[in-house]
Order: C-alpha cells, then structure tokens, then sequence
C-alpha cells in the first residue's frame, strides 16, 4: 500500500530581507527554499548525534588491506 503524501498549507510572517537572502543562497522559489530550511532543521537531532559519535567509533581498518583489496 502506498503511503499517500500529505501537505498542510501555513501562514507565516517572515522578514523580507531573511526571505530575500534564502531565495538568493537557494537559487529556487519560495516553497522549495522553505522546504529545504525545515528539512535541515529537522535534520539538526541526527546530526547532532553523530557528532556526539566524534572520536568513539574505532573502525579498526588496515590500510594496507584495503589497498591490497583494490588491486
């Protein structure tokens, strides 16, 4: 069964000037820039718990397998 895609429809109130700045550095239109701005908002928790990971996953690769691996 295929999960239909629901869409809700908002008002807000933003500053002209932060609007202007997000269309200029998306190069997109105003729906897909303000996607884009919530995708990475909602990305923030993932993103945080991988920086939590910094420095405590040892993955203990041989450099010189991996190379052998490639030949």
């Amino acid at each position: 069964m295929k999960r239909e895609k629901r869409e809700k429809k908002i008002t807000v109130l933003l500053p002209e000037e932060l609007i202007a700045r997000a269309l200029k550095a998306s190069g997109e239109g105003l729906t897909p820039t303000l996607r884009k701005g919530l995708e990475l908002v909602a990305a923030k928790d993932v993103y945080r718990d991988l920086l939590k990971l910094k420095g405590k996953f040892d993955p203990r690769i041989d450099l010189d397998d991996l190379r052998r691996d490639k030949e």
